[in-house]
């Protein structure tokens, strides 16, 4: 369902879920950008995927590090153009992330995280192999999901943006498990370290998942 985050959850509305985060969830948002940060240097171009309004890439800017933003929502670009202004090495680029225009092997990192891997609804293999098709030799890619230990903080962040007309209302019947279903339609999956790990096999030379801060699941990639 890209059209949710195209339209619905799109640039203002975005914003305010993460301003609305409890406690818990702000510190699982910064535990991934502080891991993303940690796997790069000052020398190196990093792509993210699905930037949104643009708060990953803001945080990576502030490191020195030169990066690229792409998203499918030209709202949350437009709105992403001012929230990154003054940023000198950051860029934008409305850009779908299973159909890149970038040739192959041109940025040292590229992430993907806040579950982005189960947010743009497509097909996740397919979506793991451009991203290290485009990332360099020797180059890292990473991608986030949930934890289970952070279901219940997960939920219940759900239910405030629905509760403040962000997102439908919470299908109680169907949520559950890792996924969160409301009743206007949008969904919301996790990928579990034994997928990650059977989605990146043959990508890369070699792959690691660990959980972060006990909130994130990361893969991490070697080109």
């Amino acid at each position: 369902m890209p059209s949710y985050y195209s339209e619905n959850l799109a640039a203002e509305r975005l914003k305010l879920c993460y301003d609305l985060a409890p406690p818990s969830v702000k510190c699982y948002l910064a535990a991934e950008i502080k891991h993303v940060c940690e796997r790069t240097t000052t020398s190196e171009r990093v792509l993210e995927l699905g930037c949104g309004y643009g708060r990953v890439l803001r945080e990576l800017s502030h490191t020195g590090v030169s990066v690229v933003g792409i998203d499918t929502s030209l709202q949350s670009l437009s709105m992403a153009q001012t929230y990154l202004e003054g940023e000198s090495n950051a860029s934008l680029l409305l850009m779908d992330a299973v159909r890149m225009g970038f040739s192959s092997g041109v940025f040292d990192v590229v992430c993907c995280v806040q579950n982005g891997i189960s947010a743009f609804h497509v097909d996740q293999r397919e979506l793991l192999s451009e991203a290290v098709r485009v990332a360099k030799p020797g180059g890292r890619v990473l991608f986030s999901s949930y934890a289970d230990e952070f279901w219940k903080d997960r939920l219940e962040w759900f239910r405030i943006q629905s509760n403040r007309g962000l997102v439908g209302e919470i299908d109680e019947v169907s949520t559950g498990n890792g996924i969160i279903v409301t009743k206007d339609g949008f969904t919301a999956t996790t990928v579990t370290p034994a997928q990650f790990s059977d989605l990146s096999q043959c990508l890369g030379s070699s792959r690691t998942v660990t959980v972060v801060a006990g909130s994130s699941v990361f893969c991490e990639i070697s080109v």
